[in-house]
């Protein structure tokens, strides 16, 4: 997926259903009796920043590295998430990597730019199809609860909202009515 389409597509997602969207606009919870003893390792962490990356790379804007949002995941799964969610995404991490494993031969961190980005687009066409046709109570697909948080991770850091999106410090002017031209980057505030 390139940035421009990644970004015609925050507004749906930020629009839409966002796992853990409630404790993100009434604040985190305490921690659940799963997420009081998970813990992210600095390869979890690692390994999250590299699927981030593949999802939203560097271009003449930063990438999802640059913006820490493997570091933004692992508080937001043990911070915010509920008991069953952090287990989808922790399952998922492990999932990913044998599902991987199973097409490349080799682990996700092993692989090629290239291979992760052909594997994660046909991850994602996988993930559209399950959310397709999932019932209500079935689970949301792991790699949602990865693309979801990447994206919220990205467009809410510093490097996000300042470089790949038009950023104006609040307070400032407020100016209701602003002529918008083909390809403008969308308004961060």
């Amino acid at each position: 997926m390139n940035r421009r389409d990644a970004l015609s597509r925050v507004a749906l997602i930020f629009g839409g259903t966002v796992i853990g969207a409630e404790a993100f606009l009434s604040g985190c919870k305490t921690a659940t009796k799963y997420g009081a003893s998970l813990n992210f390792t600095p390869d979890d962490t690692a390994y999250l920043n590299e699927i981030a990356e593949t999802i939203l790379p560097a271009t003449n804007t930063p990438g999802a590295k640059e913006a820490k949002v493997g570091e933004f995941m692992a508080v937001y799964v043990k911070d915010c998430y509920e008991e069953k969610d952090q287990k989808i995404f922790m399952e998922g991490m492990a999932k990913l990597d044998e599902a991987c494993n199973t097409k490349n031969g080799k682990s996700f961190m092993e692989c090629t730019p290239e291979q992760r980005h052909e594997f994660l687009v046909a991850l994602d066409k996988e993930a559209k199809d399950y959310q397709k046709s999932k019932k209500e109570d079935d689970p949301t697909h792991y790699f949602s609860l990865i693309k979801q948080l990447t994206l919220m991770g990205f467009f809410t850091s510093e490097p996000g909202a300042t470089k790949a999106l038009r950023y104006v410090a609040i307070p400032g002017r407020y100016e209701g009515c602003i002529p918008y031209k083909k390809g403008d980057k969308a308004w961060a505030t």
